[in-house]
């Protein structure tokens, strides 16, 4: 029996962003990620990289203001994907948990794609006099991703020094948890009422 892809296609244009996405949930890692903010590139890279998916992004957005629009938008894209080319949900393992290390830092994501968005986001990152990227807009990507990608997404900062290494833990953590949320491991729909959402 062939299983069917899972890929979703998505194009999105307003006055302040526009982004295009190609994602296929069961590919091998493979990343080619271009947004104005090589920080932001760094992360989703890791993010997906841990996911074993593969994603195409171009994103470009109004960074005369600020990178807020750019960030949220390509979180409610990349949501936006991923519940399209999830389908049906049927078959998938639903629940996913990471915990990954980052020299300093550890941190934990859990996932549950259970058509009801909600985040818990409990990280304190520690402040520095500059950072190279507004850590506050982490947050605002992981509220846009599953906002759109209509899942519990729960984060947590254990610990950790270092910005970068903090925020680098939670896109991995988040990758590796949706690996295993999405991997095809039932039969049916994993749910006891018989409906996600």
């Amino acid at each position: 029996m062939v299983e069917e892809k899972r890929e979703a296609t998505i194009n999105r244009e307003t006055k302040e962003t526009r982004i295009s996405i190609e994602l296929d949930l069961d590919g091998k890692g493979h990343t080619s990620v271009a947004t104005p903010y090589g920080f932001l590139d760094h992360m989703i890279c890791a993010m997906v990289h841990h996911g074993r998916f593969d994603l195409s992004a171009s994103v470009a957005g109004d960074t005369e203001v600020d990178a807020h629009h750019t960030v949220e938008d390509l979180g409610l894209v990349l949501g936006q994907a991923l519940e399209e080319a999830l389908g049906d949900k049927e078959g998938i393992a639903r629940f996913g948990m990471a915990m990954v290390p980052m020299d300093d830092s550890l941190a934990t994501a859990v996932v549950d794609l259970s058509g009801r968005p909600y985040l818990v986001y409990d990280v304190h990152i520690p402040e520095r006099d500059r950072w190279e990227f507004d850590v506050n807009l982490v947050k605002e990507f992981f509220q846009a991703l599953a906002a759109t990608g209509r899942f519990n997404l729960h984060l947590k900062l254990n610990y950790g020094e270092n910005y970068h290494h903090a925020c680098e833990a939670l896109f991995k953590a988040a990758g590796r948890a949706l690996r295993q949320a999405v991997s095809r491991d039932v039969e049916g729909l994993l749910s006891t009422k018989g409906a996600l959402g």
